[in-house]
């Protein structure tokens, strides 16, 4: 029986670029297939209990702060604690990656690389010229999938992939999903790893 894990996130989390490139190791070593659903937390959020960065209180702002250095540094992964252009909107980028993967292209090359530019080369992921070069050094149709990600299919998607995550109690980012069972954060993905072992 094939192993699934469905994958929730945002190209916008520093928590998802963390974790991404350590997830996709975990699915690999367990043959494991990843379901790539990026969503849209602005919609989640207010249904969860979660409040957009800007909206949290000092001191939870400033343990992130003191959190995300701390896992950069633990885990070594190039990482700007506070980015040129973050808060920053997502969409395009998180359509950009469902256009790419219908296209037949890897959504978790493309995610990650998504993810870097936003957390290690402070690069705006909400411009689509930015995302248009992005999608271009991955060896992809940069141009094209940027007008994919625009249109209404890829739209209504995303949409379905942020109702989906609703119906699913999706919170934070990332998320993982493996037969039923919730993971939420990099630092649960222990946990994923030997649930996927049995």
């Amino acid at each position: 029986m094939s192993k699934v894990v469905d994958y929730y996130y945002t190209p916008a989390s520093p928590w998802t670029y963390l974790g991404h490139q350590r997830f996709e190791d975990i699915a690999r070593r367990h043959a494991a297939t990843i379901k790539y659903k990026p969503v849209d937390y602005g919609k989640i959020f207010p249904l969860s209990g979660g409040l957009p960065l800007g909206k949290r209180a000092p001191q939870r702002q400033a343990y992130r702060l003191a959190e995300l250095k701390r896992w950069r540094d633990f885990l070594a992964v190039p990482l700007t604690i506070q980015p040129k252009y973050h808060p920053v909107a997502s969409d395009l980028a998180a359509q950009l990656i469902i256009a790419a993967e219908r296209a037949g292209a890897p959504a978790g090359s493309l995610s990650f690389a998504l993810m870097r530019a936003c957390w290690a080369e402070d690069r705006n992921i909400s411009d689509a010229e930015t995302l248009i070069e992005i999608a271009t050094e991955q060896g992809l149709d940069g141009p094209k999938l940027v007008a994919a990600a625009r249109t209404r299919e890829i739209a209504t998607l995303y949409d379905a992939f942020t109702r989906e995550a609703i119906d699913r109690q999706v919170f934070g980012a990332p998320f993982f999903i493996y037969k039923d069972e919730p993971f939420w954060g990099q630092d649960r993905l222990d946990f994923l790893d030997r649930a996927l072992a049995h």
